[in-house]
């Protein structure tokens, strides 16, 4: 899977929101591959020609880019990654429905799934907590709104407190997690402790530091 990264205008002050997360976890982009959708912006955006560059001088690794074109002045000077198509947006992307969410229920504060979640599956539900009733694979992603419960192992990615719950939470019953994220401060696996891997625990904010605690 790729993240995506959508600027906005103005640019100046989508780059130093950037920083801003980029500072919450140095090793977020480390290694993974980024799509750059330009769709929100437009051929005279002002700071356009310094995007990719600013983009690579903090080590992030495009695979592509989309919805802006070669020909526009401002892009000239970009440093275009291999097959890049040209200046069109690659459309709809089909996705295979097992990898769809369940529906949400608007009347329900939480979501349930009585399934493992498989490699590749991404569960988002930005209106509660997401419980799982077994195993997150590596390459599967859950996002909840409020706290994510995995009664398994936790092998994928879990990000909690979308949309600015700080009181949000995370626990498994093992932890295996490539990537935590509490409202949008992150913990890959090479931050976590040693001590902590494949035990039952409690992943919660202490100020703008994620912990990770034993479940007893």
């Amino acid at each position: 899977m790729a993240l995506v990264l959508s600027p906005e205008p103005p640019l100046v002050g989508w780059v130093v929101a950037l920083d801003a997360q980029i500072a919450k976890s140095a090793a977020f982009f480390d290694a993974k591959p980024v799509i750059l959708d330009c769709g929100l912006l437009t051929a005279d955006e002002a700071g356009l020609a310094d995007l990719v560059p600013a983009l690579l001088e903090r080590g992030i690794r495009l695979i592509e880019i989309e919805g802006a074109d070669p020909e526009w002045p401002a892009t000239a000077g970009w440093e275009w990654p291999r097959g890049y198509s040209g200046g069109r947006a690659v459309g709809a992307v089909e996705i295979p429905e097992e990898a769809l969410p369940p529906p949400p229920d608007p009347a329900r504060a939480s979501l349930v799934i009585d399934e493992p979640v498989r490699s590749g599956r991404s569960v988002s539900f930005p209106e509660g907590d997401v419980i799982i009733i077994g195993s997150v694979a590596s390459g599967a992603e859950i996002t909840a709104g409020g706290s994510i419960h995995v009664y398994g192992t936790l092998r994928g990615r879990a990000l909690a407190g979308v949309g600015g719950n700080a009181s949000a939470r995370i626990l498994c019953r093992r932890m295996n997690a490539e990537l935590i994220a509490i409202d949008g401060f992150y913990m890959t696996a090479d931050d976590m402790p040693a001590e902590r891997i494949g035990q039952a625990i409690q992943a919660r904010l202490d100020g703008e530091s994620l912990v990770l605690l034993p479940i007893d």
